[in-house]
């Protein structure tokens, strides 16, 4: 059974700080590219960071570029979302995902996902 599951989420304040987490079983996660996503009612999802099996290379989306860092511990089969200056536009469920193309070849974009978490909310408030 493969399962990843998400933490970290909750409220925080404009300008503020959080970190989210994902860890993965029933995967050989340091065989998989590992990204994050973000999704809200009224938007579609929007890939946000893909890192690739062992820390390179790393893709970002525009949106987060120099105020999120993906990183990954393959010891502990976790891929992290460090998401700094949050802004209420922010404000989503957070999905991570893993990629069987280990170099993320296939950029931030949901048909290149092979499996998905349940999320974790964010939420930033203004």
């Amino acid at each position: 059974l493969v399962e990843l599951v998400e933490s970290g989420g909750g409220l925080v304040q404009a300008g503020g700080s959080l970190r989210v987490s994902c860890t993965t079983s029933g995967i050989a996660f340091d065989a998989y590219g590992m990204a994050w996503f973000r999704q809200t009612p009224e938007k579609k999802r929007e890939g946000i960071a893909c890192i690739g099996w062992n820390g390179s290379p790393i893709l970002y989306a525009d949106s987060v570029k120099g105020r999120f860092t993906i990183s990954r511990d393959n010891g502990k089969e976790t891929v992290y979302l460090q998401m700094n200056d949050l802004n209420p536009e922010d404000s989503a469920m957070y999905y991570c995902a893993a990629d069987d193309d280990m170099l993320c070849s296939g950029g931030l974009v949901e048909r290149a996902m092979n499996y998905w978490g349940r999320g974790t909310q964010v939420t930033v408030s203004s």
